[in-house]
């Protein structure tokens, strides 16, 4: 098989006509033609951190889409899965992405659970992450999120580490606003990568000590802006919602960074020879010996994808996918009761008294990290009233893996004036949360997530609108315009409830993450991630 285009060279900065040879999927050879052609041939384009779970798809139905926009390849971290089920929902990501011709480049999970201070389904202890690290289709250690385990020398947490050197697979790091002689102690064990950076500076101590940067723009997480100028190695999505898959993956990540300045040879490298040399992969460049992973694109302005070819394979081809998913069914994995409104309701610890100073989650737009507040709230009846003038909403979080905990505390920054939206998608034990204006919206909502087996629901004095996960209460089986459709639709709702975020159900799946800072709520109560320790919801009452 021959292939003929301009050839977009990763290893010289170069574009020239040549043609391919391909046998049973291997480019065999490139000879450079004395012709003129049309499109550029790049190689095909490696997320190199995401979470498939963040789409709301099940792998299959995940490489229908991603491999319109020339993605062929995904570094894939599937921990958010893990946490619900261990191993089970591992070997499901597995036999589901089996059979797509999207390569699912696998990281054996790190930090299930993520931390001591939540409930989740299962746990994954160093024996389990040597079965998987031994497998061909495991490339890496997953993102060591609990770093202060590191930095005191968690026994188990290092043997993980040490697994991951036995068998020469990078160890990926998650970090936030970590520094000084704790960031060099981190990345001492070891640890290679980082996603969490939020500003050039961080960015730059980190890169100083060895550790590579990815930038990271993906639904909820904005970083190119910030970081187009900083030395970096990897552009990823991490978390990426199907409503923001389904308009684009890579290739308009590549856009915007040509857009903000960034060399497009540059960009290109940052999704193709970079991730494949960092994690081993026998792609992301268009040389002899390397699998026939071949995307074909207008210009290095826009990016638009034309044909897409993997192994040898065309895939994508007038802007129509040569494959169907076919999703694997799985068991509901939510044990958990219904739910009364008065379940909902913060009690004041003296019930004559007339207001109460509580202690708030502070959201920080377009990002997963949240401050610290408080806020003056009324007491009325024993019951403490959230302020919907002011914006300081209830925040609940429903423990489902059988235990039937709930734990309440307040909000700032979702600005809903009239409802609930409520969520089964919670990194990273994904219990269910939920934020409203009163309790008895909230006791709705989450009830509409049980019934459905898992999802997303908004609900107020207008409408409502539900989308079911019924996968591990994370995924739908679905094709990505349904999915798409319905959760566009959600936030198009919560818009209209008067929430300013732009990505509100992505920003509600992250309260809940104790181990980036600085206050967040899990269902064992409010947790201040600075301190590390839980703290109490209310500071006084009068």
């Amino acid at each position: 098989m021959i292939i003929r285009g301009n050839i977009l060279n990763v290893f010289t900065d170069e574009i020239y006509p040549g043609e391919i040879k391909i046998e049973q999927g291997i480019i065999q050879s490139i000879k450079e033609v004395d012709q003129y052609f049309t499109d550029i041939i790049v190689p095909g384009f490696i997320d190199a951190h995401a979470h498939i779970e963040s789409s709301m798809l099940t792998p299959s139905r995940y490489a229908e889409i991603a491999l319109k926009h020339g993605t062929t390849g995904v570094v894939c971290d599937p921990h958010e899965i893990a946490n619900v089920l261990g191993m089970e929902g591992v070997e499901y990501m597995i036999n589901d992405a089996k059979y797509a011709p999207l390569k699912f480049f696998f990281t054996a999970p790190s930090c299930v659970p993520a931390t001591q201070f939540e409930t989740n389904g299962a746990s994954l202890d160093s024996f389990d992450v040597e079965s998987l690290l031994k497998r061909d289709d495991f490339v890496a250690l997953s993102e060591v999120m609990d770093y202060i385990g590191v930095i005191n020398d968690d026994e188990e947490l290092i043997k993980k580490i040490d697994v991951a050197k036995k068998y020469n697979k990078p160890i990926d790091g998650h970090a936030p606003l970590l520094t000084g002689e704790e960031l060099q102690k981190y990345v001492m064990h070891g640890i290679s990568t980082e996603h969490e950076c939020s500003s050039k500076a961080e960015a730059l101590e980190k890169k100083r000590l060895g550790m590579k940067i990815m930038i990271r723009e993906g639904s909820e997480s904005h970083m190119l802006e910030e970081m187009i100028n900083t030395p970096s190695d990897f552009i990823v999505t991490d978390d990426l919602k199907s409503d923001d898959l389904i308009q684009g993956h890579l290739n308009i990540r590549l856009r915007k960074a040509v857009d903000l300045g960034m060399d497009p040879f540059d960009a290109i490298k940052m999704v193709t020879i970079n991730p494949a040399e960092h994690y081993n992969l026998n792609c992301g460049s268009i040389s002899p010996g390397k699998s026939a992973d071949l995307v074909f694109i207008d210009n290095l302005d826009d990016f638009k994808v034309n044909r897409v070819i993997v192994n040898g394979n065309t895939i994508f081809k007038k802007q129509k996918i040569l494959y169907r998913a076919n999703p694997l069914p799985l068991e509901t994995t939510l044990h958990v009761d219904f739910k009364k409104t008065e379940d909902f309701d913060v009690k004041a610890q003296n019930p004559n008294h007339k207001s109460a100073v509580v202690n708030v989650i502070n959201v920080v737009p377009n990002t997963i990290i949240t401050k610290k507040g408080n806020a003056k709230l009324t007491v009325d009846k024993g019951t403490i009233i959230p302020s919907v003038f002011e914006d300081v909403l209830k925040i609940s979080v429903i423990e489902r893996y059988g235990g039937n905990t709930i734990s309440n505390a307040f909000i700032s920054g979702f600005g809903i004036k009239n409802g609930a939206i409520a969520s089964s998608v919670t990194h990273d034990s994904h219990n269910i949360i939920v934020v409203g204006t009163n309790s008895e919206y909230m006791a709705e909502a989450t009830n509409k997530i049980i019934k459905n087996k898992g999802g997303l629901v908004a609900i107020s004095n207008k409408e409502e609108l539900e989308l079911a996960l019924p996968i591990a209460g994370l995924m739908s089986d679905k094709p990505v315009n349904e999915v798409a459709k319905t959760s566009t639709q959600l936030n198009e709702i919560v818009e209209r409830m008067g929430c300013p975020l732009e990505s509100p159900f992505s920003t509600l799946s992250f309260m809940a993450l104790p181990v980036v800072p600085e206050l967040k709520i899990t269902d064992k109560g409010l947790f201040d991630v600075n301190e590390n320790k839980f703290i109490d919801l209310i500071t006084h009452e009068e």
